[in-house]
């Protein structure tokens, strides 16, 4: 799961969303000049980790009681952390579970995402997860997993769904979720907020945002990308770009926030599911923009198993979807290449 740290600037609040590669900034009670409407800031916890979302209701109503009512019951669908969630039940193979509505929109999407990627996208990596010491694995790095004991439980085409039930090819296949959860739990509050008849807001979950309208400045929302340093404490705060975008979503990808060095060699926690090891192409951050956040959460994690040609490669053929790749060149620089479709999000 990812983390984020809070750092209070003067009057405002600049969110560091450290793990993920994202900055935004909120002045603290603003009020829009047009409509006397204050701009409602609600944070708190779900997942396995944080929220912070801020929204403009015609009527002043805070929304928290709705919010976290619906983020609770996504955690008892998709959250690892709950042991009686859905996906904590099918993980244990508990027969009586049948899939609900949001896993099976989330697992569609997956493996969606997992055909479009030949496999680079795949929530059956949970084995290899824990093998390799992240998530809910063993801490002691000193052994290296074999990881020809994991690979036969992983595969994205080993898992189907028939009338509300998951089907493992192997009862010892992990689903693992948390490289799409998020993002997807973004879109289930923002159409929460436009039910309630928002126009304006931003909903950050774990460092993925979904976001309408314009902030309490009168402008699109300023969202940063940090540069691809490693930093396992999360305190580094350099910024790569700043990007302005509305009615869309962004999320990002990277090897240097959750990361372990063991005999001299870095092993980040993405792993790819075809080696069974961890990534290492050269490829840092993957940052995507697109039009809703389950799908740009769907493809950021893939894209950094994939590299930087076959990334770009299949983001050109994703309706709506584009990214920014930080890369290290031959000689370690760090490098940046992103599609056409992204200069519309940079700084002119």
């Amino acid at each position: 799961m990812k983390k984020r740290a809070i750092t209070t600037i003067g009057s405002g609040i600049l969110f560091i969303l450290l793990a993920s590669a994202i900055y935004f900034w909120y002045e603290n009670k603003k009020i829009d000049a047009l409509n006397n409407v204050q701009y409602i800031h609600n944070q708190g916890e779900a997942q396995g980790t944080t929220y912070s979302i801020i929204y403009q209701q015609p009527d002043a109503i805070d929304l928290q009681s709705k919010i976290q009512k619906l983020l609770h019951e996504f955690d008892m669908s998709l959250s690892t952390y709950e042991t009686n969630s859905t996906i904590s039940r099918i993980n244990r193979n508990d027969s009586t579970v049948k899939t609900d509505l949001y896993f099976e929109e989330m697992f569609n999407a997956a493996q969606d995402a997992a055909k479009r990627t030949n496999g680079a996208m795949d929530i059956t990596v949970g084995p290899l997860v824990k093998a390799w010491g992240f998530a809910f694995g063993n801490k002691d790095h000193s052994k290296l997993p074999i990881v020809s004991d994991f690979l036969p439980y992983v595969g994205y085409q080993k898992v189907k769904i028939v009338n509300h039930k998951l089907i493992k090819a192997d009862p010892r296949i992990l689903i693992d979720p948390n490289s799409i959860a998020q993002g997807y739990s973004a879109d289930l509050i923002a159409k929460l907020l436009a039910e309630n008849n928002c126009k304006n807001y931003l909903v950050e979950i774990g460092g993925e945002i979904a976001c309408k309208g314009l902030n309490p400045d009168g402008q699109k929302w300023k969202v940063g990308i940090d540069k691809a340093i490693d930093d396992s404490t999360s305190s580094n705060k350099e910024l790569q770009t700043i990007v302005s975008l509305t009615d869309c979503a962004i999320t990002t990808a990277g090897d240097y926030r959750k990361f372990y060095i063991e005999g001299g060699k870095k092993y980040s926690h993405i792993i790819n599911p075809h080696t069974g090891y961890p990534v290492d192409n050269k490829l840092l951050s993957v940052t995507i923009i697109a039009p809703t956040a389950i799908i740009a959460d769907a493809y950021d994690t893939p894209f950094m198993v994939l590299g930087v040609d076959s990334a770009l490669k299949v983001c050109k053929k994703l309706p709506g979807v584009e990214c920014y790749l930080i890369y290290a060149d031959k000689d370690g620089k760090h490098k940046v290449v992103y599609t056409e479709g992204f200069k519309k999000y940079l700084p002119k």
